[in-house]
C-alpha cells in the first residue's frame, strides 16, 4: 500500500503552503517521500517546526534531517467542518496528535479520505498528501513497510 495521496482530498489547492517559506526543508523532503524535521545543531534535540532556539542547550542553529516516518497516536479529534471552496471533505475526518520516535510531535490529518479515527496508542505511518503542487505530511493507519532509522526505535 502506498503512503502518498496524489491529489488532496481535504483542502482546496489554493490553500497549499509556500514551499519556499521557513518550512521549505519539510516540503523538499516530503516531495521525495521523506519526513525531514528540525533538530538542534548543537545537541541534536528534536525541535518544533518553527522553533529557533533549543530548549535543551540554548543553541540557535537548526538542522533538518530525515526521521523515521512512523509514530504513535497521542490524541485524536474528529473534525466536523464544512467550508465550501476551502474544505473539500464532506464527512467528518480525524486529526491525530502523533508522537514520533525522533522526539517530534505532529498534528496531522489522514493521507487518505475515509480513514477511521485511530485509537490512542495505535501505531501510524507518516505519508504525504499533494496539496496543490506541495507534498504535506499526513498519517496512515498502515504501519511503515520498513524502518531505515533503527537508532530512533523506542
Amino acid at each position: 500500500m502506498t503512503t502518498t495521496q496524489l491529489t488532496d482530498w481535504l483542502l482546496a489547492p489554493g490553500l497549499a503552503p509556500d514551499p519556499a517559506d521557513s518550512l521549505a526543508p519539510l516540503y523538499t523532503g516530503a516531495a521525495a517521500d521523506e519526513l525531514h524535521l528540525p533538530h538542534c545543531a548543537a545537541c541534536g534535540l528534536a525541535l518544533e517546526l518553527e522553533q529557533r532556539v533549543c530548549d535543551g542547550c540554548g543553541g540557535a542553529e537548526v538542522i533538518w534531517r530525515a526521521v523515521a516516518p512512523a509514530g504513535t497516536v497521542h490524541s485524536v479529534t474528529v473534525v466536523h467542518r464544512r467550508e465550501p471552496g476551502l474544505v473539500l471533505a464532506e464527512e467528518p475526518y480525524p486529526v491525530a496528535d502523533i508522537e514520533l520516535a525522533s522526539g517530534h510531535r505532529l498534528v496531522l490529518a489522514p493521507v487518505f479520505p475515509g480513514t477511521a479515527p485511530p485509537a490512542i496508542g495505535d501505531p501510524v505511518a507518516i505519508g504525504f498528501r499533494r496539496l496543490g503542487e506541495v507534498a504535506v505530511p499526513g498519517f496512515t493507519t498502515a504501519p511503515a513497510a520498513h524502518d531505515p532509522y533503527p537508532e530512533e526505535a523506542s
